[in-house]
């Protein structure tokens, strides 16, 4: 999630300065032959041309909407992940806090819950072939942030958070943080202690877990529909190529030397339509790792400030910080 107030020219400028260059280009050869070789043959009426922006701008529209409802939705469930994991760690205090032995419970209870945190989002961070993190134009941007579920280690973490045979129950499972839901449900039938009415209201909150993630799962999983989305490339890149055959002959009407505005005409039209259609594309996918990404990684570690303050632990993380005003 970008946490400045807003993204600069400058990185506007590197997130889109390869294809501005392509249009440049693009615009640039059939002027010259249009102007200096007489290929008057290039050029195409606007009419058409101007057809097909309307339809080019519905179909953007249609897809940056579609791909900021996904992103919004994304939020919202971790949003209802923060509100359970604060609901679980009240009930847990007030069910587990009596004796030594209900302390310890306790402990096990919360650290289980940062454990599944921490599997949930290795596992929403993980690459898959639609989405645009992995492609060659991105990889200079990710140098400006770090994603720590990258660069770290799954079961380096867990080891700081489960027992030895938690870890290597969890470990053997291919949808770890689901099998952790069902330790804590296992964990918590034991303690007879515990009244009937809290057990089930433990019980509730990890049923709305388990709809979170299913909910999370179902995001990661399903893409933007592949066919609006070749749909929509194709017509922005026919609109691109086709806008300086279309210009050409508009701007000679008003003088032989104004045909050479084509080329910075197109350019800006073109850049404006890609561009729509890029920041659709980097909101589809918000868990890839993007910096339109809901920030997962910062909010598990809101929500293990929370928790660890509510067991009265001294030793508390720092909340993590924007570099690069990036917050992931």
């Amino acid at each position: 999630m970008h946490a400045g107030r807003q993204y600069s020219l400058k990185e506007i400028i590197r997130w889109t300065r390869r294809e501005t260059a392509v249009f440049l280009l693009f615009s640039a050869v059939p002027t010259a032959l249009y102007a200096l070789v007489g290929c008057r043959w290039l050029a195409i009426p606007w009419l058409p041309v101007a057809m097909g922006r309307h339809r080019c701008r519905f179909i953007t529209g249609f897809k940056n909407s579609a791909s900021y409802s996904r992103l919004w939705e994304a939020r919202q469930i971790w949003g209802d992940i923060i509100n359970a994991s604060r609901t679980w760690g009240l009930l847990v205090t007030d069910a587990f806090g009596g004796n030594v032995a209900d302390t310890d419970a306790r402990k096990r209870l919360y650290d289980r819950h940062f454990a599944w945190l921490t599997a949930l989002r290795y596992q929403l961070r993980e690459a898959r072939s639609w989405e645009n993190m992995g492609r060659a134009h991105n990889a200079e941007y990710k140098s400006f942030y770090k994603v720590a579920e990258w660069d770290g280690q799954l079961e380096t973490e867990l080891s700081h958070l489960l027992s030895g045979p938690d870890l290597a129950y969890v470990l053997a499972r291919k949808n770890r943080a689901t099998h952790l839901l069902d330790l804590q449900m296992r964990d918590i039938r034991k303690f007879g202690a515990v009244a009937d009415s809290r057990l089930c209201e433990l019980q509730h909150v990890l049923q709305s877990m388990v709809e979170s993630q299913g909910k999370c799962e179902r995001i990661k999983n399903f893409p933007y529909p592949r066919q609006y989305a070749t749909l929509n490339h194709f017509f922005v890149w026919m609109f691109i190529i086709l806008t300086p055959l279309g210009m050409m002959q508009e701007f000679r009407a008003l003088g032989d030397g104004l045909v050479w505005l084509t080329i910075p005409a197109s350019t800006m039209v073109a850049s404006v339509f890609h561009t729509m259609d890029k920041i659709g594309e980097s909101s589809e996918n918000p868990f890839e790792g993007s910096p339109n990404d809901v920030p997962i990684t910062a909010m598990s570690r809101m929500i293990e400030i929370d928790l660890r303050e509510m067991l009265g632990e001294s030793d508390i993380p720092p909340a993590l910080q924007p570099v690069h005003h990036i917050l992931m």
